[in-house]
């Protein structure tokens, strides 16, 4: 059993260099900018003046445009690493692996590689605190003291980030462990509801409410955790709703489908709603970064004219600097998101893509029908998570800002830089499909 087991872990097939690099890489980028966005942040809850919770309000939504995205990517990445290990555990299980055996060699690689990517990401956050520390707030530099995090975060956000990699491996070993044929021969066919549709419909009806009535907050600290719920919560809904609204529209395209490379797209996305939702969910999050920093554009541009004293102007100065900071951010973790799931999506159909090739399909007509399956679902993704920004913001910026020309102007730049950012994936990715074709 011992020889099996070391054969099946090491097969080229099913892991490798890229298998284990990907998901390494994308821990590192998530503990690295959770860690800059702690440390960046940290300077804020310091002030005490009438400023400071102006400062606090703007930190926390900025904190929680990013963490969520920050945590789905961190779960891709978990994804990844335990999507590699379902063939080979699979068939342990099959060869009579125990299912404490088997759950114990996916915890354990998971962990490790969650922990390889934490530990570089702290050295990529470290390299990194020299130029957080010039950044500008207030009319100064925060300074090496103001972004170096101490010790319990350096520590905190690694385990974290390990602890998300074993959960979503534990979670993904239900399949393996009850039924290893079913994982074996791919019949985990992915079952969406449409209750999906109404929990979301509820809680972006939530948070519009929360914005409602935001100025009538009791306290600081109030509107702090109400901006963070409305925020967190219609970003987090998005996840929800993403893969069922997909599967609704693939089912049409695949019924009215004229070409090979139309229908094999479509059939690739009803293959796995979820696994498609991913390969665009970075540009949701843009999306709904572009309405926010439309918005937030919109009002410096309409206060800017008859500002009247120095602390005013600074405001302004660092809004727009924190909407630079959170769309430059937005994108990092899209580049990074487009790259993994692509080439995961690749690594994952390798079989398909070897038997296309030797059934004698060109591979235009292959990379043509997985540019279609991954941009249809990305103009459904940035069209909707836009409007939903924009339901949301509607309370508290009103319409007038949200359609101003610097507003649109804004989300028209950010939302053609993402789709940007997952042409240049899948450019990027495309020799992976060529070997993976011709293997």
């Amino acid at each position: 059993m011992i020889g099996r087991v070391a054969w099946l872990l090491a097969r080229p097939g099913t892991t490798g260099p890229a298998a284990t690099a990907l998901p390494v890489a994308a821990f590192a980028i998530v503990t690295a900018l959770l860690l800059a966005v702690l440390g960046g942040a940290q300077t804020f809850w310091t002030w005490t003046d009438e400023w400071a919770v102006t400062y606090q309000a703007l930190a926390v939504i900025a904190l929680v445009l990013l963490v969520v995205p920050l945590a789905s990517l961190g779960g891709a990445a978990a994804r990844l690493s335990a999507r590699r290990r379902d063939d080979r555990l699979a068939t342990l299980r099959l060869l009579g692996a125990t299912p404490a055996t088997v759950s114990a060699l996916a915890v354990i690689e998971s962990a490790v590689l969650a922990a390889a990517g934490a530990l570089a990401g702290v050295a990529v956050y470290a390299v990194l605190v020299p130029a957080l520390a010039l950044i500008p707030f207030r009319g100064e530099a925060l300074g090496i003291e103001g972004v170096l995090l101490g010790w319990i975060p350096l520590v905190a956000v690694p385990l974290g980030v390990v602890l998300l990699a074993v959960v979503s491996a534990v979670l993904g070993l239900r399949l393996v462990v009850i039924s290893p044929l079913g994982v074996r021969t791919r019949q985990d066919a992915p079952k969406l509801h449409w209750l999906r549709a109404a929990v979301a419909l509820v809680v972006v009806a939530l948070a519009v409410g929360l914005m409602a009535v935001l100025q009538v907050a009791a306290s600081a600290i109030m509107i702090l955790g109400m901006l963070a719920l409305a925020f967190g919560g219609a970003l987090a809904v998005q996840n929800l709703v993403g893969p069922w609204v997909i599967r609704l529209v693939a089912q049409a395209q695949a019924r009215t489908a004229k070409t090979p490379a139309k229908l094999l797209a479509a059939r690739a996305v009803l293959e796995s709603p979820k696994a498609a939702w991913r390969q665009v969910s970075g540009v949701a999050m843009t999306s709904f970064m572009a309405v926010f920093a439309g918005s937030g554009v919109a009002v410096v541009s309409s206060l800017g004219a008859g500002v009247p004293d120095r602390e005013s102007e600074l405001l302004l100065a660092d809004i727009r600097t924190g909407i630079l900071i959170t769309v430059v951010g937005s994108f990092l973790m899209v580049a990074c998101s487009v790259g993994v799931n692509q080439a995961a999506a690749i690594l994952d159909r390798r079989d398909l893509y070897e038997a296309l090739g030797r059934l004698g399909m060109p591979t235009s007509t292959t990379d043509a029908a997985r540019r279609r399956s991954v941009m249809s679902p990305l103009r459904i993704t940035a069209i909707g998570s836009a409007l939903t920004a924009a339901v949301v913001m509607l309370p508290l910026t009103g319409i007038t800002l949200i359609v101003a020309p610097a507003s649109l102007l804004v989300i028209a730049a950010v939302l053609a830089a993402g789709i940007g950012v997952v042409w240049l994936g899948l450019l990027a990715t495309r020799p992976l499909l060529v070997r993976a074709a011709g293997a």
